[in-house]
């Protein structure tokens, strides 16, 4: 076993470890990471993965909050009034051009961590994210610490959840992978608040934002995690007129696709402009609160949230490789023998009629007859003619088999161009299935077998067994 092997072990057995602390009365996280290694190796016979790889660093196992929008939206306020402390810094510009990673600690004074705490930390929604950001870098590499940053807080809302603040969309030097990351966290999150200023309700000047936490998320299977507000009401008190302003972007995100879903209306009372009218104010305080209290409500559920999704991750991955991976890579292997099939046959066919044409040109007809009797004599000579042929045959062969290789990987990159990291694991498996060492009479991909299937079937049997202890935990239908 590598070094790499081992520290991936060591990782989900602190992991594992973590867990069953954390839930005593429950271990039905702990035994998650059983099934994650079941598939692991699953993964690793098929190529999709490599030995440093698991599938358990992809999600996140901490119960996640992120906090998304556009700068001068008030996310860090609000995240300042959740805490009851001044952690994230505020202001109308951008005031942090990092990803802020809050969790809670027991000291009484918060502290700011590098990034490297959260890279390789597999409990955290951004372990080895280091090799994305490497990946797509337009400046060069660039240090994780650049990205990310860890801060911890001693309030007591941090218990059991970690927050996420984005940087805001506008353009900047690190657009590609600030976009790439945010992509990541909405993946993971098991609740996204996206925030908008009311102050400013168009949209012609934030087009990020509403592709990428509007348009891309409303044909998800979990669009309900997504909570869209609209911070700094307050602003449209002396008008009177918030039903406007919530209508001005219901319009906006309709263009953007979004037909559904509901706003919040709220604002920081300590911060807000002083409303004059009693009425008014009496109003707008009702409204904000009634929000405020049904965005903690959902905020305080995503440990629950969390259990339910690790969970459906195993599920998916083991669909994932049964009804995605293996029929894509069971194509791919039969394009790939079609096409060496093809060239085979026409290219002897080519051979054959050329010395056939050439000889008959010539008046050597005759001497392909003297060729054949010493080819089939099966003397000495004759095996060293058998082997030059084999040589040569088999030099072409594998030649083809190269060639054809080159050409399937090529329409892989073209099809997946916008997900490198399913495209390298298609790549990856693909190889294996066609090495040189595999014999063509395979159909199926390398590591797929009755077995394997069985595997997967168990996992999914588990999950069955995971939600059934989730669902006796926390709920109780009959009363009793």
């Amino acid at each position: 076993m590598t070094e790499s092997s081992l520290q991936v072990v060591r990782r989900l057995e602190s992991l594992e470890k973590h867990l069953a602390e954390e839930h005593q009365d429950n271990p039905t996280l702990a035994k998650a990471v059983q099934s994650f290694r079941r598939l692991d190796q699953v993964a690793y016979n098929l190529g999709l993965l490599t030995s440093n790889q698991s599938y358990a660093t992809r999600v996140s196992w901490w119960p996640m909050i992120a906090v998304l929008g556009t700068f001068s939206a008030g996310k860090s306020t609000f995240i300042n009034s959740y805490l009851s402390r001044p952690l994230q810094r505020t202001g109308t510009q951008a005031v942090d051009d990092k990803f802020t990673v809050i969790c809670y600690t027991n000291r009484e004074e918060g502290k700011t961590l590098p990034g490297v705490a959260l890279d390789a930390d597999p409990r955290f929604p951004f372990f080895q994210i280091s090799r994305s950001i490497a990946e797509i870098s337009q400046a060069g590499p660039q240090r994780i610490d650049a990205y990310l940053q860890l801060k911890t807080s001693p309030s007591e809302e941090m218990r059991g959840k970690i927050l996420i603040d984005s940087p805001g969309f506008d353009a900047d030097s690190q657009r590609a992978s600030t976009l790439r990351l945010t992509e990541h966290i909405i993946d993971l999150a098991d609740l996204v608040l996206v925030f908008f200023d009311a102050r400013h309700p168009e949209p012609g000047a934030m087009q990020d934002t509403l592709q990428h936490l509007v348009a891309k998320t409303i044909d998800r299977a979990d669009s309900n995690k997504f909570l869209y507000i609209l911070n700094q009401m307050d602003v449209t008190a002396k008008e009177d007129n918030p039903e406007e302003v919530v209508a001005a972007w219901q319009r906006a995100l309709a263009q953007a696709g979004l037909t559904s879903g509901r706003f919040y209306r709220i604002y920081n009372p300590e911060a807000a402009v002083p409303i004059d009218n009693p009425v008014v104010k009496t109003r707008y305080e009702s409204k904000c609160k009634e929000d405020l209290n049904e965005i903690s409500t959902r905020m305080n559920q995503v440990e629950v949230e969390r259990c339910y999704r690790i969970v459906g991750a195993i599920e998916q991955t083991a669909k994932d490789i049964e009804d995605r991976f293996v029929p894509k890579l069971k194509s791919m292997i039969a394009s790939w023998k079609k096409r060496i099939w093809t060239y085979e046959a026409f290219g002897l066919a080519g051979m054959l009629g050329l010395a056939l044409i050439t000889a008959a040109s010539t008046g050597t007809l005759p001497a392909l007859g003297v060729f054949a009797q010493k080819l089939f004599a099966f003397d000495a000579m004759s095996w060293i003619m058998w082997a030059v042929i084999a040589g040569a045959a088999g030099y072409t062969h594998f030649s083809l088999r190269k060639l054809s290789t080159r050409i399937e990987m090529r329409n892989l990159s073209r099809e997946f161009a916008d997900d490198a990291d399913v495209c390298e694991q298609f790549g990856r498996a693909f190889v294996k299935s066609t090495s040189p060492a595999r014999p063509m009479l395979f159909s199926n991909p390398a590591g797929w077998s009755v077995h394997t299937k069985r595997i997967l079937d168990s996992v999914r049997g588990e999950t069955n067994d995971y939600i059934q202890a989730l669902n006796d935990r926390f709920t109780n239908p009959s009363g009793k």
